[in-house]
């Protein structure tokens, strides 16, 4: 979308019929709002889809709350918005830079969704300087609060060893512990940890966790599913809903369900054979980076 160019602090342009202390609570509202779509385990694109389709719903306008966290740079809340707006490019131009000095300035004062924004940027090295120990620190501090999402990015990081030793069992017990509180990206970490038979493969609860991430709309979850009824892992062989599910997930921009869908084109499982759509997805896929799509791109294309 276009984005309006970042403005200097100004009150000039605030509604008249919203008061300063109206807008405080719409922006305390909104940053609720936030975190509870954070804690669920939606992921990024979603939420920001959903974040503005929170603020559309309920006829605010976006370019007057931009330009009250200008001037109200009171509180961590606050603080924490203005740098989302600046990492998501709402209102102005994307500045990652900007967005995390604002985040570092909210996670000092303890904000549980600037401590988690931030400790993803450390990961990436996007806007600040790459710094697993501060991800692993971050995600850390969010576990002693009970914060599902930094549970689960603890799990991720004792999983993948950053910013520690790689430990699968602990990654395991806190995936678990956040699946348990309802987080969809916990659930589907955990359904691929009990898919794994070098550690403690169970079947029945690859389906049910999948079953259950898939229903809240995580499109990790929604193509493992697929996955599940595409090889009768948990229930019954189904090609016909793992092409739907493949769908579902492909359509919401999950890159593996893209391949997967690709593959059900290609050899004419639970839908007709049909390898123009075949490179359709292969190549959405393949756009994203995953390999497996890539090297079946080259070979189809010959």
């Amino acid at each position: 979308m276009d984005h309006i160019k970042e403005i200097e602090p100004t009150t000039q342009y605030i509604h008249t019929n919203i008061f300063e202390e109206d807008l405080s609570i719409v922006i305390h509202g909104l940053v609720d709002f936030i975190s509870k779509e954070l804690n669920e385990g939606k992921e990024e694109k979603i939420r920001k889809q959903r974040v503005l389709n929170y603020i559309n719903n309920r006829k605010l306008i976006l370019q007057e709350i931009y330009n009250w966290l200008l001037n109200n740079q009171n509180d961590s809340t606050s603080t924490y918005l203005l740098g989302y707006f600046n990492y998501h490019g709402i209102e102005t131009d994307i500045n990652k830079q900007k967005a995390s000095v604002l985040y570092q300035k909210a996670a000092d004062l303890k904000n549980d969704l600037a401590q988690f924004d931030l400790a993803l940027m450390y990961e990436d090295g996007e806007g600040i300087e790459k710094n697993y120990g501060m991800t692993f620190e971050l995600a850390k501090e969010l576990t002693e609060r009970e914060y599902s999402s930094g549970i689960n990015l603890l799990g991720y990081c004792y999983f993948n060893g950053i910013g520690t030793e790689v430990n699968k069992q602990k990654a395991f017990d806190l995936y678990y512990k956040a699946a348990n509180l309802g987080n969809n990206r916990a659930q589907c970490n955990l359904a691929l940890m009990y898919k794994n038979e070098n550690f403690i493969k169970d079947n029945d609860k690859v389906f049910e966790l999948s079953k259950k991430c898939s229903e809240g709309k995580h499109s990790g979850g929604i193509n493992l599913l697929g996955y599940c009824y595409d090889n009768g892992i948990g229930t019954e062989i189904d090609t016909q809903k793992a092409f739907e599910l493949y769908h579902e997930a492909a359509n919401l921009g999950n890159k593996v369900a893209q391949h997967n869908l690709a593959n059900m084109y290609e050899h004419g499982e639970g839908v007709e054979k049909n390898v123009s759509k075949a490179i359709y997805w292969y190549k959405k896929s393949a756009e994203q980076g995953y390999q497996n799509a890539q090297n079946i791109l080259k070979n189809l294309q010959k």
